[in-house]
């Protein structure tokens, strides 16, 4: 196993959807596919990732809601990509530094496609067209499931896919920035707004 390769690759996973992640490494786990790191075959970790991946399923899909969940994992994400580095560095045998490094990077390139998939998804809720989010969230379910599997058989590919897809969504981002995500953002704080009843 390339260690690198499948640290950045899972970690870019965990950014999209931490839980997925969990729950593909957790099923792998148990049917003895690849090096899956001890413990993700654990009961509650799979009831827990499964139950958390099936509230997220559904709450990806609903415009503003979306990014109202995505604010709130700017912090879980990350820190579940440095946690699932961690336990890739330990299984395999590195420790002290260089294994704190391996959670380091995976949770830094988690907080990285979190952010671009929290901007793109505010650019997609400026879309009058709310199956736009349903296409995009399991797209984004589907990929990461592929990404995580990859990343046990074939870390290469997985960490260029990851690379492609962090580096292509991050400059989408950034070009779409003025006409799409900042309006985005805009109006989802015109939402609360209305929510809470703030003038």
């Amino acid at each position: 196993m390339d260690l690198g390769a499948t640290i950045f690759s899972t970690g870019w996973a965990s950014g999209v959807n931490s839980y997925a992640t969990v729950l593909v490494l957790c099923l792998l786990g148990r049917a003895g596919v690849g090096e899956v790191p001890e413990g993700f075959d654990q009961n509650w970790v799979l009831y827990a990732a499964a139950g958390m991946f099936a509230v997220e399923f559904f709450t990806d899909k609903v415009p503003f809601v979306d990014s109202a969940w995505d604010t709130i994992h700017t912090v879980v994400r990350p820190l579940i990509g440095a946690v699932v580095g961690f336990s890739f560095a330990g299984e395999s045998g590195v420790d002290g530094i260089e294994e704190a490094l391996g959670g380091g990077v995976a949770g830094l390139t988690a907080l990285a496609s979190h952010c671009v998939k929290a901007g793109l998804r505010l650019g997609v809720n400026t879309s009058p067209e709310p199956a736009s989010n349903i296409f995009v969230s399991l797209a984004e379910d589907g990929t990461v499931a592929v990404v995580t599997v990859l990343a046990i058989k074939y870390p290469e590919l997985a960490a260029l896919i990851a690379a492609v897809l962090l580096i292509s969504g991050g400059l989408l981002m950034l070009l779409l920035w003025k006409r799409v995500v900042h309006p985005g953002w805009v109006r989802l704080r015109g939402h609360y707004r209305e929510r809470r009843g703030v003038p």
